[in-house]
């Protein structure tokens, strides 16, 4: 693991010292252009999707790379839906890329499945370690590497901040994606934490907009009600409705990343830089480099931009 704080030449030499190779052309042969597959988790006229992709293209550029002039990379966008992961993950490895980036955890399983020998970093993934995608993260093993957001562990201390914005909530709904690892990971979290913090969770999927209504109208029937919403592509592919619902039924809430409130708030810089420096740094020593194994990488970042965002519900009218 490394510090924001880590300067540069300190990165690239731990980088040189990694040992042997992946099992893939390290390099481009003659004028084969080196080739980047990319899948992502959200739309692609997601608002916080382009900034994203100009992160990563900047980078890039800094570096040397210009998109079309040296470099080929292929976006493909998922937007929550795991049959177009399956679907798209499948079209990207059948362009023999030199590697593939992955946006999230259910991003990466998809690729994994479609491509096992060629390397994949993601951008950001809530508890590789735990979601069962490395082995750890200073040796994580085969061919998956990246930067990590935060272990499962942390989710259950988003309880504590609810309580500190709404000392009466005893009731949480606890927003989460019941089908992938880091849905019932964080969950599992907060379901552990609960009993400290004197309050009792109640899960709720978010699958489909129109149960996700239904279910937080049932659960705001009765008083004493809040509400924690756990990172997730489909959390943040649906954070408009949950946004509106959850100030429709008055629930005080926490939500994971900033973003989750933008553009009231801005973009989420902890998003930003797994896209820029969280990405393409592994990446082009992956291209270039013959690196077998590169350790996952995890930024410290202020609390102010690495913080969950907080949200009150409105006072009522007089």
């Amino acid at each position: 693991m490394i510090g924001a704080g880590m300067r540069r030449r300190e990165f690239i030499a731990l980088l040189s010292g990694a040992a042997a190779a992946w099992p893939f052309a390290a390099r481009a042969e003659g004028d084969k252009m080196p080739r980047v597959g990319v899948l992502m988790n959200l739309s692609a006229n997601d608002g916080e999707a382009q900034p994203r992709v100009a992160a990563f293209a900047q980078e890039l550029q800094r570096l040397g790379w210009t998109i079309e002039r040296n470099l080929q990379v292929d976006y493909r966008w998922g937007a929550g839906d795991a049959e177009k992961y399956r679907t798209y993950a499948a079209e990207l490895a059948g362009l023999s890329p030199d590697v593939l980036v992955a946006s999230n955890t259910s991003t990466v399983r998809a690729l994994q499945r479609a491509a096992r020998t060629v390397p994949i970093v993601f951008a950001s993934a809530v508890d590789p370690v735990g979601g069962g995608l490395v082995a750890s993260l200073a040796r994580p093993g085969g061919n998956i590497t990246g930067f990590s957001a935060f272990e499962f562990g942390l989710s259950g201390k988003w309880l504590e901040l609810l309580r500190e914005i709404a000392p009466g909530v005893t009731r949480v709904a606890i927003l989460r994606d019941s089908t992938t690892t880091g849905g019932t990971g964080q969950f599992g979290a907060l379901r552990a934490a609960a009993p400290a913090s004197g309050m009792e969770v109640v899960p709720v999927d978010i699958q489909d907009p129109t149960e996700i209504e239904r279910a937080l109208a049932a659960f705001a029937r009765k008083p004493n009600g809040g509400m924690v919403t756990v990172s997730g592509a489909l959390a943040g592919v649906h954070r408009d409705v949950i946004i509106k619902l959850a100030a429709a039924n008055r629930l005080p809430a926490v939500y994971p990343f900033r973003f989750f409130l933008s553009p009231r708030v801005g973009c989420c810089p902890m998003e930003t830089i797994g896209w820029s420096r969280g990405a393409v740094r592994p990446v082009m020593s992956i291209v270039f480099s013959k690196v077998k194994s590169l350790p996952i990488f995890r930024f410290r970042l202020p609390p102010s931009t690495n913080s969950p965002l907080i949200s009150r519900p409105p006072k009522p009218s007089v």
